[in-house]
């Protein structure tokens, strides 16, 4: 007896991390070392002081029953993201009715979509995006309106031209910066023009805020909250522990902002989950009101990683530049493979020399030509795929 998906499944292309694992199971089979540079998880270790709190809470009966919203230990975890972000942005949040955990920023971001589209709203997407951004709203049966984006533009959506039929029926517009793929970062000015955009305008605007850590060259990415004005809008913004301090397996992020649009989303949540992990909760906020120097040390890796990553792409004739933002490096194909789609090349690359990158279509229909490299392996390995991505470039097809 066949089993028929849903017709919004069907409509989800191929996920592209499982794409990627069977060319590198591939390729490991014909002896081949990989170099994977490809999915963006953090390689190094949750720092020290986190996972001693989580040893200790997780012994803790009490922390071992459902999650409350109304609990001692999730009041605390929403009373520090509400400092943490005092601290880091100058925005004042209630921790009780702007403040909303979750498991994972992902997840939230996905729950949005369900929780407000209906099948005849549009959701407004820059292209390429994280992808989640537009899975969430094929997944809620939504209309999606991929805004594109391009390099000309510094990966940056023209809002201001969109059809105003399109904007009239819009109910939520997703925006990224520091952004995922493209490493493209914007500042405070760009923010103010999204937020007058947004003025009466019946939509929300929903910010992911993910690498707000992950700058380099004294790059400092504001909140689209520190607008004047911002918290008029139905506007949130979501961020993540995942990436600033190596908890990606943990499952732990949160959104603010709005109250209204965060209790609709706790309640499409509440339908579905029973809450987080109370030690993680306890264990995040040490993350967040604890000692920031682990931040810093990984900066300084990655920043070491991008630059033996770009420095050594340009060394061997493969045009890149060092990104400001995040732990991704983003470039075009090289002009010897441009004849290939960007998932061709990909193959192609972790088939003769073992080294992993993402393809552009990965991140949306905007995004070929390009490929992702994620500096998730230490600098030797990362060497090592130098020398074989030159090999590959040096090579006569």
């Amino acid at each position: 007896m066949s089993v028929h998906e849903a017709n919004r499944m069907r409509r989800l292309p191929l996920y592209l991390f499982t794409i990627l694992d069977n060319l590198k199971e591939e390729a490991r089979a014909r002896g081949l070392e990989i170099v994977d540079l490809g999915m963006g998880s953090p390689d190094q270790p949750t720092p020290k002081h986190v996972v001693e709190e989580l040893c200790k809470q997780a012994r803790i009966t009490e922390n071992q029953r459902y999650s409350r919203s109304d609990g001692e230990p999730e009041c605390i975890l929403k009373e520090a993201i509400a400092s943490w972000y005092k601290g880091r942005f100058n925005v004042d949040l209630n921790p009780e009715t702007e403040v909303l955990p979750l498991i994972g920023s992902k997840e939230g971001i996905a729950h949005l979509s369900l929780a407000f589209l209906n099948h005849d709203d549009i959701a407004l997407v820059p292209n390429p995006a994280y992808p989640v951004h537009f899975n969430g709203v094929i997944m809620a049966g939504g209309i999606l309106y991929n805004i594109p984006m391009t390099a000309e533009h510094d990966f940056k959506p023209d809002l201001w031209n969109l059809n105003k039929e399109v904007t009239s029926r819009a109910k939520l517009l997703f925006l990224s910066y520091p952004h995922n793929p493209t490493t493209s970062v914007a500042d405070i000015s760009f923010f103010k023009k999204v937020v007058d955009w947004g003025k009466n305008k019946e939509l929300i605007i929903a910010h992911d805020l993910t690498y707000s850590d992950i700058v380099f060259d004294g790059y400092k990415a504001p909140s689209i909250l520190e607008v004047p004005g911002a918290k008029d809008l139905n506007l949130v913004e979501f961020h993540t522990l995942s990436k600033s301090y190596n908890m990606a397996g943990w499952r732990i992020g949160f959104v603010v902002g709005n109250s209204a649009v965060l209790a609709s989303l706790a309640k499409a949540k509440s339908y579905i989950d029973f809450g987080i992990f109370r030690a993680i909760q306890l264990a995040a906020a040490k993350a967040l009101t604890g000692p920031q120097d682990c931040i810093k040390e990984l900066l300084e890796v990655y920043k070491s990683r991008r630059n033996v990553l770009v420095d050594g792409l340009n060394s061997i004739g493969w045009p890149i530049s060092k990104p400001k933002a995040t732990f991704y490096a983003w470039t075009r194909i090289p002009p010897k493979f441009n004849a290939l789609t960007s998932m061709e090349f990909t193959a192609l690359l972790v088939k003769e020399s073992g080294v992993v990158c993402s393809p552009g279509t990965g991140f949306g229909e905007y995004g070929e030509g390009y490929v992702r490299f994620a500096l998730v392996e230490n600098e030797e390995k990362i060497k090592k795929g130098i020398d074989r991505i030159k090999k590959l470039l040096t090579t006569e097809y």
